[in-house]
């Protein structure tokens, strides 16, 4: 397994010496193709496990000091699925992905769309003007990238599958893998236990604050009460966490207290979209000095695709992840929804990091990343021809809690610090139940 930490963590701003205190442990390769041999590799091309082990290392050096830091491979392989190892009272949840969300054959190609939200797949079946049995029909008598164009058009999320090449060509130089900059001076803030404002959704972000939950953060997440997120999702990224619905243009001054009161700030919508609520980094710098702002997207923030939505699966079609990952002319997928873990972890590793410098030396600081990056970093890399990857058992990897809904299987946080293995952090999942506010307490 390449060793991608060091140019990692320079990337980071993460001091050479600490790397020593890292330890990866297990197989080198975990993650193996989720559907039959027959039809995609074994594994995927790409360095899977080394991007995983790398982004999860990061996060665990920059949440410590001076002492020894480790990931298991195995654990990591639950981890950067744990979506799939969710129970509910011994049950699964069901799949995440809506039926429409898929693979379409078009008329000149293929198509990935995207229907997991209602109003997405709504949109959906509006641009195609047929019922859900016909949609496979629909999308092949289309075009990929003219239904790919309509479809965002009418709010909708899809891309079409193409080669690598073809999306740098359309989409120009891909955004960079982290970037920090520093917003405007302020003074250093006193230690205590990081709030963290939490306004994302899916898989990225809140794989970012659950992390930091576990590291000891004080995460309050809102949501807008008019657009529930998937049980399945909840469920697996609140652990530790306060969930609270708070609808931003109607409790403008809640919104202002909750700001004034936070260390970290993270976001993960489309750049832009919360610029009206005095949420854009420069705006949040000037009334908060201080405050460190993180923003995931995905597209980045610049070029012709910054402003459309976009998922991990979105992604890994559009920027030629899916053409690469294909055999025998189907489109294929990695064996983990690896962009929205890996910049996670990358995300929790900046936000520490940049955390740790506004404490020592002050500063209003932004950390910026967007799958796309994680993407064209994942290309980037030394791939190698696919090997048979034998499954991780999972059992020695899984946590159960005692939550509102009952009783939750769940994948443990990886890693270990300083010998113990982390845990997840009260309080248990449970969406929209806590008050918009910091508790003093828990500070």
């Amino acid at each position: 397994m390449p060793d991608l930490l060091p140019a990692l963590w320079a990337t980071l701003g993460g001091a050479a010496e600490e790397l020593v205190r890292l330890r990866v442990t297990g197989p080198s390769a975990v993650l193996g193709s989720p559907t039959p041999p027959a039809r995609r590799p074994p594994c995927s091309t790409f360095p899977v496990t080394a991007v995983g082990a790398a982004a999860v290392g990061a996060s665990l050096l920059a949440a410590t000091d001076d002492v020894p830091v480790a990931v298991d491979t195995r654990a990591l392989a639950v981890a950067l699925r744990s979506e799939r190892y969710v129970r509910l009272g011994g049950r699964p949840l069901g799949s995440p992905f809506d039926p429409l969300s898929a693979f379409h054959r078009t008329a000149d190609g293929w198509l990935r769309l995207h229907a997991n939200y209602p109003w997405h797949r709504a949109a959906a079946l509006r641009v195609l003007g047929c019922a859900e049995a016909d949609v496979p029909a629909a999308i092949a008598e289309r075009d990929a990238l003219e239904l790919e164009a309509a479809l965002h058009d009418a709010g909708g999320v899809a891309a079409a599958v193409r080669p690598e090449h073809a999306w740098r060509a359309a989409a120009g130089p891909p955004p960079p893998l982290v970037e920090r900059r520093l917003l405007g001076p302020a003074a250093a803030r006193p230690e205590r236990r990081p709030r963290v404002l939490d306004l994302t959704r899916v898989i990225a972000g809140p794989v970012a604050t659950r992390t930091l939950a576990a590291h000891g953060a004080d995460v309050l997440r809102l949501d807008p009460p008019d657009r529930p997120e998937i049980p399945l999702q909840t469920h697996d990224t609140l652990p530790g966490k306060r969930s609270a619905l708070l609808d931003l243009a109607a409790h403008r001054p809640v919104l202002d207290e909750l700001l004034a009161g936070a260390d970290v700030v993270v976001t993960g919508y489309r750049p832009g979209a919360l610029d009206r609520f005095g949420l854009a980094p420069d705006e949040l710098a000037q009334r908060h000095p201080g405050l460190v702002v993180v923003t995931l997207s995905a597209w980045g923030h610049e070029g012709p695709w910054a402003h459309r939505r976009g998922f991990d699966s979105i992604v890994q079609a559009a920027c030629g992840i899916a053409d690469t990952e294909g055999r025998d002319g189907v489109p294929g997928a990695l064996p983990a929804q690896l962009l929205d873990h890996a910049t996670g972890y990358l995300a929790a590793a900046g936000a520490l990091l940049a955390l740790a410098a506004q404490r020592r030396d002050g500063g209003s600081h932004h950390v910026r990343l967007a799958l796309a990056g994680t993407a064209a970093w994942l290309q980037a890399l030394p791939r190698a021809a696919p090997e048979p990857v034998p499954d991780v058992d999972p059992a020695p990897y899984l946590v159960e809690l005692d939550a509102p809904a009952g009783r939750l299987t769940l994948a443990a946080p990886p890693g270990t610090v300083d010998g113990r293995p982390l845990t997840w952090p009260g309080p248990p999942p449970a969406f929209g139940t806590a008050q918009p506010r910091w508790d003093a307490r828990r500070s």
